[in-house]
């Protein structure tokens, strides 16, 4: 039985919270064009260009639908909203949403102005932007039980 100070996922099937479920592919895909944009400046293999641009590609689909989720459980439950770190996960991660579009067409560019310097930087900063994001995360489930049955 869920404590009632601590607030149910809006968004769940069979009462698993549907948004940390999801949350892991966009940072994987978003991480992933880091790491092929640094192979991309190393080497110059047009290769890894596109697999950044695959990449976020793919960060950006899977992170909006994590991301409506996510918002389905913010507007869905006043407990969630009254945590101090919701606002500032969900504002970090649309900023990294907005960053990521942002590269994605940074990306389409051709040859080395597709990564090198403005599409290795977006992705440096919107990993650096996921690591504080999924620390306020993780203070949201652990600390303060959203979604969490105890």
């Amino acid at each position: 039985m869920q404590a009632p100070d601590h607030p149910r996922s809006t968004a769940a099937l069979f009462g698993h919270p549907l948004h940390p479920m999801l949350v892991p592919f966009p940072i994987v895909c978003f991480v992933g064009a880091l790491l092929t944009d640094i192979a991309y400046a190393q080497t110059t293999f047009i290769m890894w260009s596109n697999f950044s641009a695959w990449l976020i590609t793919a960060g950006l689909a899977t992170g909006a639908l994590a991301g409506l989720l996510g918002l389905a459980d913010y507007v869905g439950s006043r407990s969630v909203r009254r945590r101090r770190a919701a606002p500032w996960h969900m504002g970090i991660n649309i900023v990294v949403m907005l960053l990521e579009l942002i590269n994605i067409l940074v990306h389409s560019r051709d040859g080395w102005t597709s990564v090198v310097p403005e599409g290795l930087a977006l992705s440096a900063i919107s990993v650096a932007l996921l690591l504080v994001s999924g620390w306020l995360g993780q203070h949201l489930v652990y600390r303060h039980g959203v979604g969490v049955a105890r």
